[in-house]
Formats: C-alpha cells, sequence, structure tokens
C-alpha cells in the first residue's frame, strides 16, 4: 500500500513537473515561447542579451551561463528559448502573446519543446 501510495505521488510530480515552464490558455492546452527554427543566430544572440539584462527583460538566465545546469550543449536555439520562454513567463504569459516576439526571432507553440524529458524521472528518483 506505501510503495502504492509512493509511486502515485512521484506520477503526480512528473506531471506537475511536465508542466512547469508552460503557462494555461483558456482551451486548456499549454504554450512556450520558443526560438524560430529559421531565426538568424544575431538576432537570436540580441534577443538573449535583452532578455536576460536587468535594463531589458530581466528574465532569469542563471541556467543557461557557462557551467549551469542547462548550458550544455551550448546550443544558441535551445538558450533562446529558455531566455524566451522564462522571459514570456515573467511578462504574464498567455494573457501577455506579444510578449512572445523578440523581432520575430521567437513564436508560441503547444508542443512540449523539452529534449530530455526523461530528465524528469531521474530528478524525482535523486
Amino acid at each position: 500500500m506505501l510503495a502504492a501510495s509512493l509511486l502515485a505521488l512521484r506520477l503526480l510530480l512528473l506531471v506537475g513537473a511536465a508542466a512547469a515552464g508552460a503557462v494555461g490558455v483558456s482551451g486548456g492546452g499549454l504554450l512556450w515561447c520558443v526560438a524560430k527554427n529559421n531565426a538568424e543566430d544575431g538576432a537570436l544572440q540580441s534577443a538573449i542579451d535583452w532578455a536576460c539584462s536587468v535594463d531589458g527583460g530581466s528574465a532569469d538566465c542563471a541556467a543557461i551561463q557557462q557551467g549551469a545546469a542547462c548550458f550544455n550543449p551550448p546550443d544558441l536555439q535551445q538558450h533562446a528559448s529558455y531566455a524566451f520562454n522564462d522571459y514570456f513567463l515573467r511578462s504574464g504569459g498567455a494573457a501577455s502573446p506579444a510578449a512572445c516576439d523578440f523581432s520575430g526571432a521567437a513564436a508560441l507553440t503547444a508542443l512540449n519543446p523539452s529534449k530530455n524529458p526523461e530528465s524528469l524521472v531521474h530528478a524525482l528518483n535523486d
């Protein structure tokens, strides 16, 4: 009985963690703000610089700094998506869709952009 309860708790935590970093919309779905695949590197870097600056977007970009948990692999698209989504969430999320533009370098998606969802299981087991 205790084992079943612990398993149920872990599943609830996993479902909750999978939705982290997304916002709900009126239709019941979730939205993420991500970098467009066709955005130029210069546009992405400029947008990251603005989003992560204290004078700009004030997104929390600590996790994508060199040596931090989400830095590797050092991928500009992934780092931009992280910064864009953090800024989007801090700016009101789905209630503020214009917060996910970054001069045309970003777009909203209902598809979970996580590359490694199994890492959530490891986080629960650690």
